[in-house]
């Protein structure tokens, strides 16, 4: 993908600043809209070239200014994860639900061919088979994963009344450059932050539930080559296509000084789902998509980026 007038919502935040990265070192002209809540301006510093608007994608007009000229809108402006929406339902709501249809509908009255959404494997609450297929049965077990789902479903109905392509990405555990940590943040990062700073870490359960988890990199390949693809709309999984227990996870993460971090466990979180893998085959066959990092190089790379950061503070 190359010379587009590019929208990205929520493009301060981790995997929106690495999109921003591919996408101006492509060419592109990127514009930003970010309120940033939860993204970081430090992201973006790196960029001098791209057009930031700060704003909430909950603000009609604010989402009409940063639509206009737009080619091709990449939609990750989100509140992300099942404790933060169980603790905020309503927030949760007004963003993810709200906040789409204002993106949808700005997009529409500009002309935007091209709509990728970010969504989330929380669509899909306890899983009843393994791997899981885009035709699991829907059930999420959060408001977070109600949210994603309505937001799927805004933009494949906006696909089929309006001339408007829409690919929703079905995110499974990403991890990589750019994602720091808090009290709603992923496994990955929270253990890796954990281990650096000598805190002990938390696994919740017995740490034998699994989790199928994928590189930031692989992340953006999935937005380039879905944006790319003609004639495409849909949902599909972007995942490893591989799982591993939280306890081999923690081995890996912590196999450099291991005896010195203390691991404690608590209680069952609500909302975890107990196993989680993904079949990638139709976004393999759809879009060309093939994930290329491999869970030990990549948290290599993660641990080296998260010691900087935490040098740097």
């Amino acid at each position: 993908m190359k010379n587009k007038k590019v929208l990205v919502t929520g493009g301060a935040g981790f995997i929106g600043s690495n999109l921003v990265r591919y996408l101006l070192e492509e060419g592109n002209s990127v514009t930003v809209l970010d309120n940033f809540m939860s993204g970081y301006r430090s992201n973006l510093n790196p960029f001098p070239a791209l057009r930031i608007i700060e704003g909430d994608v909950r603000d009609k007009a604010t989402v009409e200014n940063a639509m206009k000229e737009v080619e091709v809108v990449f939609h990750l402006a989100a509140s992300v994860g099942n404790k933060r929406s169980i603790d905020h339902p309503i927030t949760d709501a007004e963003i993810n639900v709200l906040g789409t249809l204002n993106v949808l509908e700005a997009a529409r009255k500009e002309g935007v061919h091209k709509i990728v959404a970010s969504s989330s494997a929380g669509i899909f609450g306890e899983l009843k088979t393994i791997p899981i297929k885009e035709d699991h049965p829907i059930e999420p077990d959060s408001p977070y994963g109600c949210t994603k789902l309505c937001e799927e479903k805004l933009c494949l109905s906006y696909a089929k009344l309006y001339d408007l392509e829409a690919v929703c990405l079905r995110y499974f555990n990403v991890y990589g450059p750019n994602q720091r940590f808090d009290a709603y943040g992923n496994v990955i990062p929270i253990f890796v932050f954990k281990m650096l700073r000598n805190e002990s870490l938390m696994i919740y359960g017995d740490g034998e539930q699994t989790r199928d988890f994928v590189n930031v990199s692989d992340v953006v390949q999935a937005n380039i080559k879905a944006a790319d693809s003609i004639g495409v709309s849909g949902a599909f999984n972007i995942a490893s296509g591989k799982r591993v227990t939280i306890n081999i996870l923690v081995e890996m993460i912590t196999k450099e000084n291991r005896n010195l971090i203390k691991i404690e466990h608590g209680p069952e979180r609500p909302g975890d789902v107990r196993h989680s893998l993904a079949d990638i085959m139709l976004a393999q066959q759809r879009i060309n998509y093939t994930p290329e990092i491999d869970l030990e190089s990549g948290i290599e790379e993660y641990v080296k980026w998260a010691r900087k950061t935490l040098v740097e503070k």
